[in-house]
């Protein structure tokens, strides 16, 4: 059984947003906020599984282009919703982060918050090779995904260390860094889990 039929039919009924799902926290994620505050968004930035947009508003709000991609008609109606309520433009396109090579665009930073642990084996490397096609040399790749550090069975699948580092072809990637960092969520009995962060520059 596919776990993720989403992502291989796009045609799927869109029930992730039927309820407010535990990643859609109305903010961006402190780690990627603290990522903006430092400077580290550059150039035009796209945000990976944008949901209903806040890290893309995020970029937006520090005056980069911003887009945002998702399978989800519900919550880019959402995150449209939101940047004309805040006054920040932003593009939202519905697409297929396993097929970026369609995007016909190249952007300079990307951003990943609860995408990439949702991937292993082909998917995870579709996800990687598009990665490699629309982001400039020179660009960023910013990941933050659920930790192996994280107790308990509720949730995805967790990341190792060595998952992340074996993903990315040495020849085209570069990881700058890969720390522990936290995910808030918005779950009745947990406010944060255990995640990864990991930097990467394309080569």
């Amino acid at each position: 059984m596919d776990p993720h039929p989403e992502y291989h039919d796009p045609d799927a009924p869109d029930t992730l947003y039927a309820t407010k799902p535990p990643w859609d926290i109305d903010r961006p994620q402190s780690a990627f906020a603290a990522l903006a505050e430092s400077g580290a968004l550059h150039g035009r930035v796209l945000d990976l599984g944008c949901g209903t947009g806040e890290h893309a508003l995020l970029a937006a709000s520090f005056g980069l282009d911003a887009t945002g991609i998702d399978l989800s008609a519900q919550a880019l109606d959402t995150a449209r919703h939101k940047a004309a309520d805040r006054g920040l433009k932003a593009t939202f396109l519905r697409h297929n982060a396993l097929d970026l090579g369609t995007l016909g665009d190249t952007f300079d930073t990307a951003l990943d918050c609860g995408l990439f642990h949702l991937f292993d084996g082909d998917d995870r490397t579709a996800l990687v090779t598009g990665l490699t096609t629309i982001l400039n040399p020179g660009g960023h790749y910013y990941l933050l995904g659920f930790s192996d550090r994280q107790p308990g069975t509720w949730g995805p699948h967790r990341l190792s260390r060595t998952d992340i580092e074996s993903a990315f072809p040495t020849a085209a990637w570069h990881l700058n860094s890969l720390a522990p960092a936290t995910l808030d969520i918005n779950a009745p009995d947990l406010t944060t889990v255990e995640a990864w962060l990991a930097a990467l520059t394309r080569r």
